[in-house]
């Protein structure tokens, strides 16, 4: 299991990649610099101290600064593997049962929610656009993209795009 370190340089890393696919070649340093990573960073720290019983008080701390410095509110509990990135913070709410695997990133406005105490659970290398909404007691499967402002709210297969309100795949 990676440490927190670990996960924070893996994040960072990655959205140095995504930078780099766009055509920006750009330093780690700005990286850190950029829109949404102390979003990860803070979520990141937060999540670390949730697991620490004397540390927990701190968690909450940390999501409390998140909240108000990025406008995004990522419960202590979210489990997300290596890769997770975070574009844009603003809107951004990520219920604490929600599990996901590597390298996922988020725009801003994205809601993954709970639907009677159930949570979505995502698999690897997935999109979700700004806006988009998912709830639920839901999978979504490896390399998903989800569109801007989709709502999703049944299982999306590995290896599909789901857009629209409520999201079909294609």
């Amino acid at each position: 299991m990676p440490t927190t370190l670990q996960l924070i340089k893996s994040d960072l890393k990655r959205k140095q990649a995504i930078f780099h696919q766009d055509g920006a070649e750009i330093s780690l340093l700005r990286t850190c610099l950029t829109d949404g990573t102390s979003a990860n960073i803070l979520y990141r720290l937060a999540a670390r101290c949730a697991k620490t019983r004397i540390l927990a008080p701190f968690a909450l701390l940390l999501q409390h600064v998140n909240r108000v410095y990025n406008g995004c509110v990522i419960g202590v509990k979210a489990d997300f593997a290596e890769g997770f990135v975070i574009m844009h913070p603003i809107g951004v709410v990520i219920n604490s049962k929600v599990k996901g695997g590597k390298n996922i990133t988020l725009e801003s406005g994205v809601v993954m929610g709970d639907e009677k105490g159930k949570s979505p659970t995502l698999g690897s290398h997935i999109f979700i656009g700004a806006g988009a909404k998912v709830f639920g007691p839901i999978t979504v499967g490896n390399n998903v993209k989800v569109g801007a402002n989709a709502v999703v709210v049944k299982d999306v297969e590995s290896n599909k795009t789901a857009l629209g309100i409520p999201a079909k795949t294609k």
